[in-house]
């Protein structure tokens, strides 16, 4: 009896709330940049514009789960790694760079915002969302620029006003999902 009791207690495992592993980011992020993937290579041209889901997806990612910015260094190359076979441009490598410098904008850009809300809604989502899009957007474009050897007047005037298009596009998106994300991501904690 006392053998049977000592078993028992032996096969006993306790689960704490809220613990959701040292690595859980990393699967958050997994998750979020695979949705992102999928979206930003089916997703149609709409009035000329692509919209990046992989920026509002990482950005919803580093808006949820906080990483340093090593991690968020890291999450910026895959994103444009993952990008690059999606890609609808004629170099789609520049997204290895555009991608960290849009990840490192939202981490970078997140503290200065997130107590920024109206009526208790946070808008760090939006705005990050927004100014990681353009970052991101505008070394894509510049490097395109350069690359290619575009005439300023198409840079200017067709390229840049695109990206701040995106931007806003992202923006939006991010700050919709942002709310039911976290409150999926809050449930499976408890």
């Amino acid at each position: 009896m006392k053998q049977q009791a000592q078993v028992q207690a032996q096969e006993t495992v306790t689960f704490e709330a809220n613990q959701g592993g040292r690595f859980r980011w990393v699967a958050v992020t997994a998750l979020l940049l695979a949705i992102g993937a999928i979206l930003h290579l089916v997703t149609p041209n709409i009035a000329g514009l692509t919209l990046n889901w992989m920026i509002a997806m990482y950005c919803l990612a580093i808006n949820l789960v906080r990483p340093s910015l090593g991690q968020v260094i890291g999450i910026g190359l895959v994103a444009g790694a993952l990008n690059v076979p999606t890609s609808k441009s004629a170099i789609p490598y520049a997204n290895l760079l555009s991608e960290p410098v849009g990840a490192l904008t939202c981490a970078l850009f997140l503290p200065l915002v997130s107590r920024l809300n109206i009526g208790g809604l946070p808008l760090a989502p939006g705005l990050t969302g927004f100014f990681s899009t353009v970052a991101s957007g505008f070394t894509f474009v510049t490097l395109l620029k350069v690359i290619l050897s575009i005439p300023n007047e198409v840079y200017l005037y067709g390229m840049l006003p695109v990206v701040l298009a995106v931007g806003a596009a992202n923006g939006v998106i991010t700050q919709l999902l942002y709310l039911p994300a976290r409150k999926l991501l809050n449930r499976q904690e408890d």
